[in-house]
């Protein structure tokens, strides 16, 4: 065995970090790992798809990405056979079947089954909206967020339903959408047992039990429980003040 290979298996044992970021202090084991550490404080990302040349600090994520090209999703969920471009999306699915959320808020003790989503979610106490839109300048508190929004100004619709070929810019629109062709409706008013196809609708409906009117004209103080109803008003009171 190379003298090389044995000290870097010797460090792996004791446990030692001997390489140090200069920048942030955190340690590694090796080396290479420091060297690519360190393109996140350098924005260096030497590896580019051939296909949208999309680029990436670690060939490894690059490797990962050319799935989204290939269409190959190499990782199965056992349980309802739904497939994954990378491993640590398969171990995140495997919260939705065990209903594990061992992420928690220690603001308002909410509970997340991915990491991300904690992260993002923390935001809305600290205020923090790092990601802005680059065309209006509106910010927003998670990268995801920010990419559906620019699809505002990109017309772009990913999001196809397989039985109508409607499109959406959002993965949760179309999922609510979906439930048009299957007649689920979640949602149930516990005062009368109506039931919605939205949460949103569910939350207007309720004004009907407690007589809330939280949209308010300001040139004549008259008051409305639906935002569309206010938007129509606006159009005749402005008008005629």
């Amino acid at each position: 065995m190379q003298q090389g290979t044995v000290k870097r298996q010797q460090v792996i044992h004791t446990g030692e970090h001997p390489y140090r970021c200069d920048v942030c202090n955190k340690k590694f084991i090796h080396k290479s790992s420091l060297k690519v550490h360190q393109r996140v404080h350098t924005g260096e990302c030497p590896y580019s798809c051939d296909v949208c040349n999309k680029t990436f600090r670690k060939l490894e994520y690059l490797k990962v990405h050319h799935r989204v090209h290939t269409g190959e999703r190499p990782y199965l969920c056992d349980l309802c056979n739904k497939t994954f471009y990378k491993k640590s999306d398969l171990n995140r699915h495997h919260h939705v079947h065990s209903g594990e959320r061992p992420y928690c808020c220690d603001v308002c003790n909410q509970k997340f089954a991915i990491k991300g989503n904690l992260k993002a979610h923390l935001r809305i106490h600290t205020g923090e909206r790092p990601y802005r839109c680059d065309v209006c300048d509106k910010t927003f508190i998670s990268k995801s967020e920010l990419n559906a929004h620019q699809r505002l100004h990109t017309g772009e619709r990913p999001y196809r339903c397989d039985v109508c070929n409607k499109t959406f810019r959002k993965l949760e629109h179309l999922k609510v959408h979906h439930r048009v062709h299957t007649g689920e409706r979640p949602y149930l008013c516990d005062l009368c047992n109506k039931t919605f196809y939205k949460k949103s609708d569910l939350k207007r409906h309720h004004r009907v039990h407690t007589g809330e009117c939280p949209y308010r004209c300001d040139v004549c103080s008259k008051t409305f429980s639906r935002k569309n109803d206010i938007k129509k008003h606006l159009s005749c009171c402005n008008q005629h003040p």
